[in-house]
């Protein structure tokens, strides 16, 4: 099928029917029917992107264009986009992307997202954003609502987008467009080959090396299959999707990141280019600021941090965080926790109070009303390995 379409009020994806002869066990994700987990189970899949090269279906983000009006600048776009952002647009180049995400007035993250620098398929100037599939909705009214009137919003429904991880990725995917073995860390670019013409950066969820495809929804399973006829290429689920983002460190929104959680909070200052902080060419100007700026200035009361447990017991969200053994003096909460199959133990992050965030401080959690120790991690538990 060509476009996502509505079953049972759950979406499939163009790869819906490839998940199936795959032997996907499928869930509910994000309003969409998508695998958890294929025959070689979470585990497997995750060490298999680790080690080689795993491929995900994330046709479920949203895929936007931002374009100027007729007259207009692409300059003028890049600023229309800055007024809802805390990152410096304008001065990205193009032919990058960079992370960014939405605030809202009281300094709360609404979505997080990838906004590239580029060009449409046509050629014309654009931005190309990539949002979160459960907030894709939302972002677009939030986006016509603020900025409709400056600039054309044009939500892609017709294409698919792939995400190819780990390390013999580059060559997996050179084999059907060789010019993508010349990208670097967060390049993007348009490529023509036998099998589409794509739209791809090097980027990714995991913390490997590796790319993100937007393709046409009719042509999406048949780029799926050659990729798939790698023998180091698998097809990896969701659970492994989560297991290897949190141990690279890299938040879920939803969970690590919310409307009540501030950037600086979520420990996400270095995103926000210095353009747009205090003294910058182009300060504020956008949503929260005023509540930002002073935690800019004299750091967040909470911060994100991770978290390594004492045992081998995984840590799970909600489970809240206290000072002392006795779970007398509550500091934080848990909000993404589980077993990283990579770094061998169990893994976590969440929100402690800034006087406890500082690796290696010892705390407990709360868990099934016992206390369990743990101390504060630096982050990533496993390196991330992109090529810069």
């Amino acid at each position: 099928m060509s476009d996502s379409v509505q079953t049972d009020e759950l979406k499939l994806t163009p790869l819906n029917d490839l998940h199936q002869s795959l032997g996907g066990k499928m869930v509910p994700f994000a309003g969409y029917s998508l695998p958890v987990q294929y025959a070689l189970g979470v585990m497997k899949e995750h060490l298999w992107v680790r080690e080689a090269a795993g491929l995900f279906d994330v046709s479920h983000m949203g895929q936007v264009w931002l374009r100027p009006k007729a007259g207009e600048s692409l300059e003028q776009v890049c600023l229309a986009l800055e007024s809802l952002v805390p990152q410096d647009i304008l001065g990205l180049k193009p032919g990058r992307q960079r992370y960014a995400f939405f605030t809202n007035e009281a300094g709360g993250l609404r979505d997080d997202m990838m906004v590239a620098k580029t060009h449409d398929e046509d050629g014309n100037d654009a931005l190309f954003l990539v949002v979160n599939g459960a907030c894709k909705d939302a972002d677009l009214a939030h986006m016509q609502a603020q900025i409709g009137d400056a600039l054309d919003i044009e939500m892609m429904d017709n294409r698919a987008l792939m995400a190819l991880q780990g390390p013999t990725a580059e060559a997996a995917l050179a084999a059907h467009y060789p010019e993508v073995a010349a990208l670097t860390f967060m390049q993007v670019g348009w490529f023509d080959g036998p099998l589409g013409k794509v739209f791809i950066s090097r980027s990714g969820y995991s913390g490997e090396d590796g790319f993100e495809i937007s393709v046409a929804g009719d042509q999406a399973e048949a780029l799926a299959r050659a990729l798939l006829a790698d023998d180091s290429v698998e097809a990896i689920g969701l659970g492994a999707r989560d297991s290897l983002r949190l141990e690279a460190g890299l938040c879920l929104y939803g969970n690590d990141l919310d409307p009540e959680t501030s950037p600086v909070e979520a420990d996400l200052v270095w995103a926000m280019q210095k353009a747009r902080k205090t003294g910058g060419a182009r300060e504020g100007g956008y949503p929260g600021w005023s509540t930002i700026a002073p935690q800019l200035a004299a750091g967040p009361s909470i911060k994100r941090v991770g978290l390594q447990p004492a045992s081998r017991a995984p840590l799970r969200p909600p489970a809240e965080l206290y000072a002392d053994e006795a779970l007398s003096q509550p500091i934080g909460r848990v909000t993404s926790g589980g077993f990283g199959p990579s770094a061998q133990s169990p893994v976590a992050m969440g929100y402690v109070d800034a006087s406890f965030a500082e690796p290696g401080k010892a705390i407990f959690a709360k868990q099934r009303n016992k206390a369990m120790a743990l101390s504060v991690a630096s982050l990533p538990f496993v390196a991330q390995r992109y090529k810069r």
